[in-house]
Formats: C-alpha cells, sequence, structure tokens
C-alpha cells in the first residue's frame, strides 16, 4: 500500500482520492447496514463537510473541551423519507 492523501477544500469540494473513498466507504455502509447507496454517501459527505468545518473553527478559534457524544454507526438510519405517511 502507499499513502495517497486526500484533499478537501474548506467549502466542500472533494478531490478524485477523497470521491473515490466516500463511494467506497458508501457501498460498504450499504452493505452492512442494508442503507440505500444514495443515502450513505450523502451521509459521509455531510459528516465530512461537518468535520471539516468544525476542524476550521476550532484552528480559528481553539478547542473548547473534549466531545462526549459519539453516534453508534449500527443504529443510524440513513434513509431521510417520513416513514408512515402515503
Amino acid at each position: 500500500g502507499s499513502f495517497t492523501p486526500l484533499v478537501f477544500s474548506t467549502s466542500g469540494g472533494m478531490g478524485g482520492e477523497a470521491e473515490r473513498l466516500v463511494k467506497k466507504l458508501a457501498s460498504k455502509m450499504e452493505y452492512h447496514t442494508g442503507q440505500r447507496y444514495a443515502d450513505a454517501v450523502g451521509y459521509i459527505r455531510k459528516r465530512l463537510r461537518f468535520e471539516i468545518l468544525r476542524t476550521t473553527v476550532i484552528s480559528l478559534r481553539g478547542d473548547r473541551g473534549a466531545r462526549k457524544n459519539f453516534v453508534n454507526i449500527d443504529s443510524l438510519d440513513l434513509n431521510l423519507e417520513p416513514q408512515g405517511q402515503g
């Protein structure tokens, strides 16, 4: 294996390798959790963008303590459509 840096812009854009990583992670999430591929891609992109934003803010303002809440990926429902309507 070789090291390949992942390139992200602060406005949410991704380099080619980062996009391939997101697609690979989404495929694995789809397989393991049963969620739709498109929902998994959207979730991963959203989480990455918020983490980039968070680290940008920390670099400007400083850290305000340790994070105490972690997301259990097994319990996530990535389908954002309302249930029970229709």
